[in-house]
């Protein structure tokens, strides 16, 4: 039998939103292991993300979403995978908790991941805690899209980015709610409007 990891050495943020599900079947899983465990609220998703960041006194920061299922296999990779590359930031590959449409939002979020370099926040980013100090954290002026920015910073910092092969579950909850078509539209003309400007500098810089 597998024992599960113990994460001594991370520092699990968790930012909490009013109408976000609070996180009791993550902490359940997340009991078994050492992992400082930090729930953040401060009004806005990149406070609560810097906030909770502030109180990490380990030496990595995996940030989730209040949704995300954890297996004992995504624990075994992340800790495999800051062993090989602790000066990355970490990605898992995205899935959700329903099939049909919400597996063709999964597929396009992992090749956009891998293609363009662009994961979201869904994806449990993951971190040394000198480099999200290095990089200024969570940008907090922006309505939306802390996560991507954050990414685009990362990249302009010249920090590699590491994809861990292992889903990490998420819900289809929002999609449910608001539309898949109409959710769908929106985060890809998110993502598209706030990266154009930003891989403009990253080309100019290599240029």
């Amino acid at each position: 039998m597998v024992s599960t990891p113990l994460l001594k050495n991370i520092s699990i943020i968790i930012p909490l939103a009013p109408n976000e599900t609070h996180p009791e079947k993550l902490l359940k899983t997340l009991k078994k292991t050492k992992a400082q465990i930090i729930l953040s609220s401060e009004g806005s998703r990149a406070k609560s993300l810097n906030a909770g960041a502030h109180q990490a006194k380990n030496q990595f920061l995996w940030f989730l979403h209040a949704d995300t299922r954890i297996t004992l296999e995504n624990l075994n990779m992340l800790e495999h995978a800051i062993e090989m590359h602790p000066q990355d930031l970490h990605y898992f590959d995205l899935a959700f908790d329903q099939k049909g449409l919400m597996a063709l939002n999964a597929w396009g979020a992992n090749k956009r991941s891998h293609i363009f370099g662009t994961p979201f926040g869904d994806q449990g980013f993951c971190i040394s805690k000198p480099q999200f100090e290095k990089i200024g954290g969570y940008p907090e002026d922006t309505p939306y899209g802390e996560d991507l920015m954050f990414v685009w910073s990362i990249r302009q910092k010249g920090i590699h980015l590491n994809n861990i092969p292992s889903q990490l579950v998420t819900s289809a909850r929002k999609y449910t709610q608001q539309g898949w078509l109409k959710l769908t539209c929106l985060y890809q003309w998110r993502w598209i409007s706030m990266s154009l400007p930003e891989a403009w500098i990253l080309v100019r810089k290599k240029s």
